[in-house]
């Protein structure tokens, strides 16, 4: 059985208890990766081009407040 078909089906077999620690913890796993990606790509300038529209909608008048 390949490695994700395992891994899936051992967590189909968890006791609820243990699925909501898993789950719990795959959460934190899951923000972690997505804050450290995050970071990666405003620190390697991906995000500059998205920051720089925004700012100039924003000086043009064109935001609406939340």
């Amino acid at each position: 059985m390949p490695s994700l078909q395992r891994i899936e089906s051992q967590i189909a077999a968890l006791p609820e208890p243990e699925l909501r620690l898993f789950r719990s913890w795959f959460d934190e796993f899951d923000a972690h990766r997505w804050d450290h990606t995050l970071a990666a790509d405003i620190n390697n300038g991906k995000l500059d081009s998205l920051a720089a529209e925004a700012l100039a909608q924003y000086g043009a008048g064109q935001c609406k407040p939340l």
